[in-house]
């Protein structure tokens, strides 16, 4: 190899070594960096913590306002209401239990099967409630509901039998018992200006 050749080798040898030092360089300066910012992230992150005695006493506080709501009526400033659910599943439950979902911008029927511990199979339809029935009236509301659950049920088994059924209705109720109760107040939108008065003279 002549002394030309020898140069051009000795010259890119050199420029290899300077763009690695340089790609050294700039990946250093990038740990660098991402070093600094999880530094500054720990730092805020500690200066945002609660401490543990502060939370333990914003929960204790929490628990006497709500035995207060449950009390007596605005006894507190929680919202509180009573339920007479006061049995959660075991784990050992067989069958199949239907369920609506009534409280928001859409209306969903499920159908569950469980056994062995387990939910076997799950199936469910979700509708869109319309406008015209967000504000118009209960008896238009609930046939609504009704048809839509027909036409579920009959279109999974078809058969004319008693079926255990769940109602989750996500306004704020007043109830009686497990099965009943007043209407307190419509949200989300729902402006069915009768319901009150319906439910309530049940």
């Amino acid at each position: 190899m002549g002394r030309v050749g020898l140069g051009v080798a000795a010259g890119c040898a050199a420029a290899t070594c300077a763009i690695a030092a340089a790609l050294v360089a700039r990946r250093a300066a990038a740990r660098s960096r991402w070093r600094r910012a999880v530094a500054l992230l720990r730092e805020f992150e500690d200066g945002c913590a609660t401490p543990p005695p502060r939370l333990r006493q914003v929960v204790d506080a929490m628990v006497v306002e709500m035995h207060a709501g449950l009390a007596s009526d605005g006894g507190s400033k929680l919202k509180m209401l009573l339920t007479f659910v006061d049995a959660l599943p075991a784990g050992n439950e067989e069958g199949t239990y239907y369920s609506i979902d009534l409280g928001g911008t859409n209306f969903r029927v499920l159908k569950v099967e469980v056994g062995d511990g387990s939910v076997v199979t799950r199936r469910k339809v979700e509708l869109p409630i319309p406008e015209e029935l967000i504000k118009g009236t209960i008896e238009e509301l609930f046939n609504f509901v009704a048809v839509t659950l027909k036409e579920f049920v009959e279109a999974e088994d078809g058969k004319d039998e008693q079926r255990a059924l769940g109602f989750t209705f996500s306004f704020p109720v007043r109830q009686t018992s497990v099965s009943s109760g007043s209407l307190i107040r419509w949200t989300k939108g729902f402006l069915i200006e009768d319901v009150v008065r319906d439910l309530s003279s049940d």
